[in-house]
């Protein structure tokens, strides 16, 4: 509401009358889209074609049309977003293939005597279906009403009740086959717009079935490709958010000449603008004064005086600096006076500089250039918050 607001506020700035054109207001699916109410954005789909079991037995049947198999689905959905929906419903298929030979004859086809004791087979499947579907046209392109195709990912699952002939008594049974097993199902539904409501849907699919029917229990393939009509029910296309749209509007020649004024103004301050930034460009830099800054300082944690870690190679350095200069130098040693007894923040001031003055000896240094004291003030005024800063050794160059 504040950018459209914000937008119908611009539009009033720019129109100097509104008595001539009002503002107007306008869904718009690229400023995104809201969700529908639950009544809406439901469908029926009913599908019906043909599938195809792929198990290492079922290769072996010599005729493919042998092993093509009729396959129906009934759905129910909902689009909770332009995006995101589910379906519902029930499937069934008849598996035609090969299995080891049986006993019984459990759905056995005797015209199909394949080889190594194998033998064609028929069994019906059906059961509930449960899929989640991502309209991948809408996620990757945008939503947009009256789109013709939209491709559908779909992942779900199934339990299917299976039903083999007795073909001795020529009747079916769940007593000659694995009375269930449950599958899982990927595929890609191509939806095809013939209308608001009316669908033509191309459903290809692969179901990954948990046991075979045949006397060997084993994970079997079923590909399928259906297709079908869907009906869409309640409201089919999506809330989009509302955006003003500013009138057009032509100035007279005196407001045009008013404009052309003002960008005659505003080039001239950019002009102006220009010409500073070139003086400030080639203005020479002023000469800053070297200040009493320390050469270096030397931090220590509380209650330490010893030098450490990265401490050891910066009073290195500072050695090689006083070894290639002529000068003299102060060292300071400092403690703070928010932790501490006054005994001991002395020991710690005089151990402190007296270290750094033995580590720049040692470096080769001369001792009769370092002149090592000690404070019993503060060295910063920070605060005790700031009492690290104040547990130190400083090296300045003697006035």
């Amino acid at each position: 509401m504040k950018k459209i607001a914000l937008i119908a506020a611009l539009c009033a700035m720019m129109v100097p009358s509104l008595n001539a054109q009002e503002v107007t207001y306008v869904e718009d699916p690229a400023q995104g889209y809201l969700l529908n109410n639950f009544k809406d954005n439901w469908f029926i789909q009913a599908e019906a074609g043909a599938g195809v079991l792929m198990s290492p037995n079922d290769k072996k049947v010599d005729s493919f049309g042998d092993r093509i198999g009729y396959s129906f689905q009934l759905s129910v959905g909902k689009w909770f977003s332009p995006v995101v929906g589910i379906r519902g419903g029930a499937d069934a298929y008849l598996g035609k293939g090969a299995a080891l030979g049986l006993t019984n004859d459990i759905g056995v086809r005797p015209d199909l005597d394949i080889a190594g004791n194998l033998y064609g087979q028929k069994v019906w499947q059906f059961g509930p279906t449960f899929d989640v579907l991502v309209n991948l046209t809408n996620w990757w392109m945008g939503y947009k009403p009256g789109r013709v195709y939209n491709g559908i990912f779909y992942v779900g699952a199934a339990v299917n009740f299976t039903c083999a002939k007795d073909l001795e008594n020529n009747d079916w049974s769940f007593e000659y086959a694995d009375s269930h097993n449950l599958s899982i199902r990927t595929g890609l539904l191509n939806k095809f717009a013939v209308s608001k409501r009316v669908d033509i849907l191309l459903d290809l699919r692969c179901d990954l079935v948990q046991e075979h029917f045949d006397t060997k229990k084993t994970r079997n393939l079923y590909a399928t490709a259906l297709l079908g009509l869907g009906y869409n029910f309640g409201k089919t296309e999506w809330k989009a958010p509302v955006t003003a749209v500013c009138p057009t509007w032509k100035y007279t020649d005196a407001e045009g000449d008013a404009l052309a004024a003002r960008l005659q103004a505003a080039e001239a301050k950019i002009a102006d603008l220009e010409k500073q930034l070139r003086d400030c460009l080639n203005r020479k830099p002023e000469v800053i004064e070297k200040d009493d800054a320390p050469l270096a300082t030397i931090y220590y944690p509380i209650g330490k005086s010893t030098i450490t870690g990265v401490n050891t190679k910066i009073v290195n350095a500072v050695a090689e600096v006083m070894k290639q200069s002529d000068k003299n130098y102060v060292l300071t040693g400092w403690a703070d006076n928010y932790t501490g007894t006054d005994k001991i923040n002395a020991k710690l001031r005089k151990d402190r500089v007296n270290g750094v003055k033995k580590a720049l000896v040692r470096k080769g240094v001369a001792a009769d250039r370092l002149d090592a004291q000690i404070n019993d003030g503060n060295l910063t005024s920070f605060g005790a918050k700031c009492a690290s800063l104040d547990r130190a050794v400083t090296i300045n160059e003697a006035k």
